[in-house]
C-alpha cells in the first residue's frame, strides 16, 4: 500500500551530519507514491549535494530565497502553496532554535512561515545538544504552534557518543509523514461518494455523456478515508486508479448509479454527490448500431431519476452534500439548487474559468450551507478535497 500516494511533500534538509541519509529518505518517499521537492539550507550543502537530491527526487533542488526562476520571483510562496506536507529532516539544534523564534530570513524558514500545510520535524544532533534546555524549550514552542515531532532515536552517534539524538529510521519517518494526513475527523463514520460521468447509450457503440473526469470525486473519497471514514465510492467510467482503502462500485448509466446508491444508502452517515449524472437518457435504445443515412435522426430524451434529491428526501437521510457546476451567477444558482434538492451543503464552481473544473487538476469552489458560505481558492484537487472534507466534518458535527 502506497502510504503517500498523491501527496506532495516538501523536504527541508538542514545542517546536521545526518543529512547524508536524505537521498535514501527521498527515494523511499517516492516509493510510497509521494512527489518530493527538496530545499537545502546553506549548512546542509556541507553534508549532501544538491545534485544527489535532484537525481533521486526528479525535481530541481531549491536553495535561494530570491529565485528568479520561481513564480514571480517568490519561490517561498510557490513552494508553500505547492506542499501538502513539509518535512524538516534532519532538523539541527540551530535550525530548531531559529524556527521557534519565527525567523524567515532564508528560503526554508520563509516557506514555513508562509505555508498552511502540516509540518513535521525530525531532530538529529549530539545527545548533549538534544538534552539541552534550549532545545526542549524551542521544541515546546513549535509543538504549541502545531508542528509534529518525530524522534530522535537512541544509539551511537557520529561524534562517538551514545544516546538520544540520532535521526529516526526512514521507515518510521515515512509512517509519521503519512499520519499527518490522518485527521480522524470522520472516524467511525460511513461515507458514500459518487464520482465521474455516466453514459446513456443510444445504441451499442454510441452514448451521451459529459466532460467529468472523476478526479474531484476520487480525491474526496481518498480524503474521507484519510479522515478515518469507512468509504464507498460509486464511480462512473473513468481512467483513474481506485483510491486505496476505499470500496469501489463501478457503474455506467445514471440508472445503475441510482440503483447502487439506493442499495447502500441505508447505512450511510454522509453522502457526497460529486458525480456528473446525466439529466436525461434516450427513451429507446437500439439493439444494433444505428446506420448513417441522409435523413435527420431524432432522439427522444426522458429524465433520469434525481439521485441527490432522492437521498436528501429520505426519512432518515444522511448529511447530504451536492455539487453545482455553473457558468454564471454562482451563488444564486447554487443556493437555488440547494433549496430545490433539499441538501445540507453544496459546493459550487464556475466551469468556464480557464484551468478549472472538468478534466483539470485544479479547482476552486464556494461552499454554501444554511446562511453561511466559505471559499476554497484555486488549488490542486487533492488539496481542495482534504480542506472540503474538513469543512464537511465541522458542519456535520454541528448537525449530525
Amino acid at each position: 500500500m502506497n502510504k503517500l500516494a498523491f501527496k506532495k511533500c516538501l523536504l527541508i534538509v538542514t545542517g546536521s551530519i545526518a543529512a547524508y541519509k536524505t537521498p535514501d529518505i527521498v527515494r523511499r518517499m517516492r516509493d510510497q507514491g509521494a512527489e518530493v521537492r527538496v530545499v537545502l539550507t546553506s549548512a546542509a550543502t556541507e553534508f549532501v549535494t544538491p545534485l544527489a537530491l535532484q537525481a533521486v527526487s526528479g525535481n530541481e533542488v531549491r536553495q535561494d530565497l530570491f529565485d528568479h526562476q520561481a513564480e514571480a520571483g517568490m519561490g517561498h510562496i510557490e513552494l508553500a502553496r505547492w506542499a501538502d506536507a513539509i518535512v524538516i529532516a534532519p532538523a539541527s539544534a540551530d535550525y530548531i532554535a531559529k524556527l521557534s523564534k519565527g525567523s524567515a530570513d532564508d528560503l526554508s524558514t520563509a516557506i514555513c512561515r508562509a505555508s498552511e500545510a502540516p509540518m513535521l520535524i525530525a531532530p538529529a544532533m549530539n545527545q548533549q545538544m538534544w538534552e539541552n534546555s534550549f532545545t526542549k524549550e524551542a521544541l515546546d514552542v513549535l509543538s504549541e504552534k502545531g508542528f509534529c515531532v518525530c524522534g530522535p532515536d537512541s544509539g551511537s552517534q557520529a561524534c562517538g557518543e551514545v544516546g538520544l539524538g540520532r535521526l529516526v529510521e526512514a521507515e518510521i519517518l515515512i509512517e509519521s509523514i503519512a499520519s499527518l494526513f490522518n485527521s480522524g475527523s470522520l472516524a467511525k463514520l460511513r461515507v458514500m461518494v459518487t464520482a465521474g460521468p455516466t453514459r446513456e447509450y443510444i445504441d451499442p457503440v454510441r452514448y451521451l455523456t459529459n466532460q467529468s473526469s472523476g478526479k474531484m470525486g476520487y480525491a474526496l473519497a481518498r480524503a474521507a478515508c484519510e479522515a478515518g471514514a469507512n468509504v464507498i465510492l460509486i464511480s462512473g467510467p473513468t481512467n483513474l486508479e481506485p483510491p486505496q482503502g476505499v470500496g469501489v462500485e463501478y457503474i455506467s448509466s445514471a440508472k445503475e448509479m441510482a440503483s447502487s446508491v439506493s442499495e447502500g444508502i441505508g447505512e450511510i452517515d454522509i453522502f457526497i454527490g460529486c458525480a456528473a449524472v446525466s439529466d436525461y437518457r434516450p427513451e429507446a435504445v437500439s439493439d444494433q448500431k444505428i446506420k448513417k443515412s441522409d435523413s435527420t435522426l431524432s432522439l427522444k430524451l426522458i429524465p433520469n431519476k434525481d439521485i441527490l434529491s432522492g437521498v436528501a428526501g429520505l426519512t432518515n437521510a444522511p448529511f447530504t452534500v451536492g455539487f453545482a457546476a455553473e457558468t454564471e451567477e454562482l451563488e444564486r444558482f447554487a443556493r437555488d439548487k440547494m433549496t430545490k434538492k433539499g441538501v445540507d451543503m453544496i459546493a459550487a464552481n464556475l466551469v468556464d474559468k480557464d484551468g478549472l473544473g472538468f478534466n483539470s487538476d485544479d479547482n476552486e469552489v464556494t461552499v454554501f450551507w444554511e446562511n453561511e458560505s466559505y471559499v476554497l481558492e484555486k488549488q490542486p484537487k487533492e488539496q481542495l478535497a482534504r480542506k472540503l472534507v474538513t469543512l464537511i466534518s465541522r458542519v456535520y458535527q454541528k448537525n449530525p
